[in-house]
């Protein structure tokens, strides 16, 4: 039976990828339109592709590296799992496939949708999103793929006394992959986010605000790498993003199912669990795609509605499939209520994420209105903002973690099981990210109507097409701030779960050493018998350890320098790109005419150098930094470290996500006609306060959702060498 169960996960894999096929084949057939929109989205296409080129090469240096690092750890050093260099390799290589394949998608389907929006709104909402559903749908059929065929290699291959040791092995040998998934997403992101950033100051400041035109105005020099950008950025690096969120859950669950019910008949179930309830996911997503429609002349709202209708409906599905799931295993029905948790959680912070980035609310209508007494009032009613709206998702998620681990202890706080209360903790967050398919698709699908609002611009297309695509760009702009909000927030309840598992991989690591018991004050404990609390003992993880205390300073201030860092890297990469545009205008004659065309692969060009050059050193800090930790403080610190990090960076991404996203839909709601409309003095003020929250809601802010877990997914890989050599 249980046998017959795990098939339905490879299954429901290929299921996804099947229909990725088929909505990527159907967007194909579509037609780009004219030569103009065709010629447009050609230039996007080659400048996305060669991006993405050069940053692979780039990452797959850095991955080279650590794999060998990682060979030598396991084979000379005898530190660590002999497969944790090969499933490095491939989460990551699974994770840049994801990007690729939506970026790839992406392109493809601007023009396309542009096209589709000249026959009615209906038209273009269905292209785009279906071609969005491609990066959902191959980002978890992807992911359970990678996460069967593990499961099997390691089944076939690993040996150990019992087979509820060798259940704890396999899942925390799969953490590993999950590592590689979040390296290669941050690069992802860092670079993406560079890039895209770069392009959309320069095509704002010296288009918009300096020359008086559309920021999608073919005269701009900085239109097409803005285009790019948008893919590299929002596509390929949200795909790579939420790859890892969605295998990180999964995995960090099944680790701890292993450890929570160890001595238990229902140890492979509890692990099974998590992967079952993904692979329904699946299936209930495609449900929801399918539903996703609208009418000629749709508002704001009713185009939200579409896409909730598609969303909810996939959510309520997948109680009833969870409770299908329990039964099936034989687990307790209390779980069904941390799932429940989870899907609540997450549509509580994306409800919140609306209401204070979309322009149908009070919260960006008040930034667009502070807009009316120039740039500076935009920019501190923004961050203002955008700090009151930290409030519902972190309480969100305080009850949320309350309520799953108590529903999985099944609200015993008498006799409290820890490990099957983070369990539910775990399964919360796999219970966020079940509908990911479709969550995703909503996502995507905001730069896939942003390019195709800019080649309808640039195609010179009618008014009444340009109102379409811009109706679709602006529920775009609030959909993307949305699935964001979703990713931060199911790190938040991810980071937590790896925490847990972070301590498992100690243990197997004191095994590793010959660590056979430990002494805990007057007791002495077997080390494969220990529970969480007894290691919390055992490395004095208290407030009042001062190596914790240094770790959790440490965690938090490692938020903040990691969002310097890439604020100061679009900073720096804008600048090249402003002169740039600036000398284009000035030098090449007849640009403003319409006579000649600018040179829009130099724009392309510098965003790449900038992007390239400056996503090394943060990206590779989140790496380092953990293992230094771990070889100062010891486990003690690291732990400190996670929880800081976890803490400071949920609720400083959550800030920068929902205050870039208002500023950008404050723009649009200028731009719409209200408050003076375009070339106001009220736009340009709106403008600026858009180029001041791009870095945050496209660079900084979604980074930091990787950096907490790829911060933990580095300790869990290192715990070897933390528990064998650390100075304090």
């Amino acid at each position: 039976m249980l046998n017959t169960l795990f098939w339905i996960v490879p299954a429901c894999a290929i299921v996804a990828l099947l229909f990725a096929w088929i909505f990527y084949r159907n967007m194909l057939k579509e037609s780009e339109g004219d030569e103009t929109m065709k010629r447009i989205a050609g230039h996007v296409r080659r400048g996305a592709m060669a991006y993405l080129k050069q940053q692979y090469k780039v990452v797959g240096i850095v991955f080279l590296v650590i794999c060998a690092l990682f060979a030598w750890m396991a084979y000379g050093l005898r530190l660590q799992n002999e497969w944790v260099w090969f499933a490095f390799l491939t989460g990551g290589l699974f994770s840049g496939l994801a990007g690729f394949i939506g970026m790839k998608t992406a392109t493809h389907a601007s023009a396309r949708t542009a096209n589709a929006a000249r026959r009615s709104l209906n038209d273009g909402l269905k292209v785009a999103f279906r071609s969005g559903a491609v990066m959902g749908l191959v980002v978890v059929g992807l992911a359970l793929l990678d996460i069967s065929l593990w499961w099997l290699l390691l089944d076939h291959f690993v040996e150990e006394a019992s087979a509820s040791e060798k259940a704890i092995i396999i899942t925390t040998t799969m953490l590993t992959f999950g590592m590689g998934a979040s390296t290669q997403a941050l690069f992802a992101r860092v670079g993406g986010g560079i890039f895209t950033k770069a392009a959309d100051v320069g095509a704002d400041l010296v288009g918009k605000v300096e020359a008086g035109i559309p920021e999608d105005d073919p005269r701009n020099p900085a239109t097409i790498a803005d285009n790019v950008g948008d893919n590299v950025g929002d596509v390929a690096g949200m795909g790579a993003d939420l790859y890892e969120s969605y295998c990180g859950a999964v995995l960090a669950t099944a680790a701890l199912g292993a450890a929570a019910f160890r001595a238990e008949a229902s140890q492979f179930n509890a692990i099974l669990a998590p992967m079952l309830i993904a692979a329904f996911g699946v299936v209930l997503s495609l449900l929801g795609i399918f539903m996703v429609r609208t009418r000629e002349g749709a508002s704001q709202q009713k185009l939200l509605r579409a896409l909730d209708k598609g969303i909810n409906t996939s959510s309520v599905l997948i109680i009833g499939a969870s409770f299908l799931v329990v039964y099936l295993l034989g687990l307790s029905y209390w779980i069904c209520g941390s799932i429940i948790v989870g899907l609540l959680t997450g549509i509580v912070i994306g409800k919140a994420t609306e209401y204070y980035t979309s322009h149908g609310y009070k919260p960006t209508q008040g930034i667009a209105k502070s807009a009316e007494t120039g740039p500076a009032t935009v920019v501190i009613k923004g961050i203002g903002t955008g700090m009151i709206s930290t409030a519902i998702p972190v309480i969100t998620i305080v009850v949320g973690v309350i309520l799953s681990f108590l529903f999985a202890t099944e609200f015993d706080l008498k006799f409290v099981d820890i490990s099957k209360g983070l369990y539910g903790i775990g399964i919360a967050a796999v219970g966020m990210l079940s509908t990911l398919g479709i969550t995703l698709a909503t996502d995507a699908y905001g730069p896939i109507a942003d390019n195709a609002g800019g080649n309808a611009e640039m195609s010179k297309l009618g008014k009444e097409v340009r109102q379409r695509t811009d109706a679709l760009d602006a529920l775009g702009n609030t959909t993307a701030a949305t699935g964001k909000g979703f990713a931060i927030g199911s790190a938040a309840l991810t980071g937590l779960a790896l925490i847990a598992s972070y301590i498992e991989e100690i243990k197997i690591a004191l095994a590793r050493m010959g660590t056979t018991v430990l002494e805990i004050g007057e007791r002495t404990i077997n080390t494969v018998d220990a529970t969480l609390t007894d290691f919390m003992y055992y490395y004095d993880v208290t407030l009042m350890n001062p190596k914790v205390l240094a770790g959790i300073f440490i965690g938090s201030m490692m938020s903040f320098v990691f969002c310097g860092l890439t604020m100061n890297a679009v900073g720096r990469a804008a600048q090249k790109m402003v002169q740039e545009v600036r000398r284009q205008f000035r030098e090449i004659k007849g640009i403003m005419e319409g006579k000649s065309e600018p040179d829009y692969a130099r724009c392309v060009e510098i965003s790449t150098k900038g992007a390239q050059g400056e996503m090394i050193f943060p990206s590779l800090l989140a790496i380092i930094v953990p293992v230094v930790i771990g070889l100062i403080f010891g486990v003690s610190g690291v732990i400190g470290l996670l929880a800081g990090g976890l803490g400071t960076g949920f609720v400083l991404a959550i800030f920068m996500a929902n205050a870039g996203g208002a500023w950008d839909n404050a723009k649009k709601y200028v731009e719409e006609g209200n408050l003076g409309g375009k070339g106001s003095e009220a736009h340009k003020a709106a403008v600026i306060g858009d180029t001041v929250g791009d870095p945050f809601k496209d660079t900084s802010g979604p980074s930091l959702n990787i950096l907490i877990k790829l911060m933990s997914m580095v300790a869990i890989v290192m715990a070897g060498v933390t528990c064998a050599h650390h100075l304090l």
